[in-house]
């Protein structure tokens, strides 16, 4: 039974992830000009228009950022044991897509290829420990309790 919840508690994670750093993509009505949501039809020229703008890549890997806390706390949240290692294994699933990403759309400028490293594993076990420090803190409070 833990390997369904942990799966749900994953597949939760990486789509609170994605929703996430999609929304933001969407924050700047500048960026996206096509009218219909159908992101992979259109990644490929928009990344062509955006290639030389930085303020889009950073933006970008602010929200990759964010989505991986908010995807780390949430997986952790789900799963009962290990909450640390499913939300890093978010930040490693998002990685994976990032890095399919670059490698099928080559328009992206090298210092976000560089920094995609540095955010999702990092951020992703933020949002893991996050969650187990508020467990750890209401389990040593019951036990205080439970003392008395």
């Amino acid at each position: 039974m833990n390997f369904l919840r942990n799966t749900f508690a994953v597949l939760i994670g990486l789509t609170v992830a994605l929703l996430v750093i999609t929304l933001g993509i969407r924050t700047n009505p500048g960026w996206i000009t096509f009218e219909d949501f159908a992101p992979f039809e259109h990644w490929e020229t928009f990344l062509k228009s955006v290639e030389h703008d930085n303020r889009f890549f950073g933006f970008l890997l602010l929200f990759t950022g964010v989505g991986s806390v908010i995807g780390g706390v949430a997986t952790a949240i789900i799963v009962k044991y290990g909450k640390v290692a499913y939300a890093i294994l978010i930040g490693f699933v998002l990685l994976f897509l990032a890095m399919l990403d670059i490698i099928i759309f080559p328009y992206h400028p090298t210092f976000y290829k560089i920094c995609i490293f540095l955010t999702f594993f990092p951020f992703s076990w933020i949002g893991g420990k996050i969650v187990e420090v508020i467990y750890e803190r209401k389990k040593r409070r019951l036990n205080e309790a439970a003392q008395r």
